[in-house]
């Protein structure tokens, strides 16, 4: 399913993906990168490259890891519009067709930042059970987080997915995620 479904993914936005990437050098110049490279926790606690479309000033992170927030004043203007529209998020297709995330899972979250929610969340790394996901449950059901709280509240969702994925639910996911692209909807 991860396969077909990503190949379906790359084939429908090739188009959107050339666009975004001419944006992102256009605002930014060609000596600028792209995409962006950022390590993330996978199954098993595993570390892999994560690819996104760069979305933030290059020197965002100068002073080291930072949670990322709403009205993040280090985001472009293209980057703004690539994140409401989840467009920096479809390079990920190939994490997916390398097997390194799953099409449907919770999301993964930096090293960095792992090792002190497993500290203050218990169950935590439940949730390292599974490949990460493009997209999720806890996506769906809660807002945007950027704290300690937010990462424990959203566990409940990705520990519920967890305990019952099923087509059904993986259905329900791609379904409300559409919606959440195409109309704007959803808890993001």
């Amino acid at each position: 399913f991860d396969i077909f479904a990503s190949g379906l993914l790359l084939v429908l936005t090739w188009p959107i993906m050339l666009a975004a990437a001419f944006a992102i050098l256009l605002e930014s110049g060609v000596r600028q990168p792209v995409l962006y490279r950022q390590v993330r926790t996978g199954l098993n606690g595993e570390p892999f490259e994560l690819l996104k479309f760069r979305s933030m000033r290059t020197d965002a992170e100068k002073d080291g890891a930072v949670w990322a927030r709403q009205n993040d004043d280090r985001v472009t203007r293209v980057g703004r519009f690539i994140r409401s529209s989840r467009i920096d998020e479809l390079p990920q297709i190939y994490n997916v067709l390398k097997g390194e995330m799953s099409f449907i899972g919770p999301r993964p979250e930096r090293p960095e930042f792992v090792a002190d929610l497993m500290r203050e969340i218990p169950y935590y790394t439940e949730r390292h059970r599974v490949k990460p996901g493009l997209m999720g449950w806890a996506q769906l059901c809660y807002p945007y987080g950027a704290s300690v709280e937010d990462a424990a509240q959203k566990l409940r969702y990705d520990l519920y997915y967890i305990k019952n994925h099923s087509m059904l639910l993986d259905t329900l996911i791609v379904v409300q995620t559409i919606e959440v692209v195409l109309v704007g909807h959803g808890a993001r």
